[in-house]
Formats: structure tokens, sequence, C-alpha cells
């Protein structure tokens, strides 16, 4: 059986990188094989926006050795649910990379759609995933 394919949200990578380490487990499991984390670089870029201590940005380039970016999704492209236009191509890059789930915090924007599938794509807060049945 092939690994979770998981994307990070921009604010699951700033958590990161500023010292949760509850969310440091998603990259034990990935160096495990359980999953493959991934993020695009429009959530790296919303990251290290929002992180301004030096030794955060370290951390976040640390953790992002251990992540695939995948591409940026085709602002072209209709975003299948109703989400503010800076949360769009989050979702719809995940859809893209055939992520098996989407990671936020966002409970303002996202939290509607948790335990919801959206273009194939569980949205779900990290607790949530960590909690599930099928890991």
């Amino acid at each position: 059986m092939s690994p979770e394919r998981v994307f990070l949200d921009a604010n699951i990578l700033f958590s990161a990188a500023y010292g949760s380490r509850g969310l440091l487990q998603l990259w034990q499991w990935a160096r495990e094989g359980k999953c493959l984390l991934l993020t695009s670089s429009y959530a790296v870029e919303e990251a290290r926006r929002n992180l301004s201590d030096p030794s955060q940005l370290e951390s976040l380039e640390r953790l992002l050795q251990d992540i695939q970016i995948v591409p940026d999704a085709d602002p072209s492209i209709p975003c299948p649910v109703d989400l503010p236009e800076k949360d769009r191509p989050l979702l719809l890059a995940a859809i893209a990379a055939k992520a098996d789930y989407f990671l936020t915090g966002d409970i303002t924007n996202f939290g509607r759609f948790f335990g919801e599938k959206v273009g194939g794509v569980k949205i779900c807060r990290p607790r949530d995933y960590f909690s599930s049945p099928d890991l």
C-alpha cells in the first residue's frame, strides 16, 4: 500500500516551524513511510511571510527538506467550494496533486468542510488526521 498523500496548509508549516511538537509527528510518519508530505510554493511563501524570527525561518527550511513541493494550481480552474480567494490556490493545489488529505488549522475558512472530501481530498485538522482509523 502506498503512503497517504498529505497536503500541508501554510498555517501547518508555520506552526511546525514555530515549534509545535505535536505536528512534528507528521515528519516522523513521513520518515517511516506512512505518509508523503506535500505542499505548494504558494503555501511556503505564505508561511515565510508570517515567520519573522530567523531561527523559525531556519526551522521551516529544515522541515521543507522532507516535503514534496507540488505545482501551484492553475488560477483559471474554478474552486469546487466557496473559499476566500487567498485560500483557493491551496485547496486546488492539493486536489491537482491528488492528495488524500488537506491538513489545516484554519477553522474560519475551512472549518465548515472539516471531515468532508472536496475534489477527492479530505479536509481536516491535524488532530483529526492523527486520530484517523486509517492510520
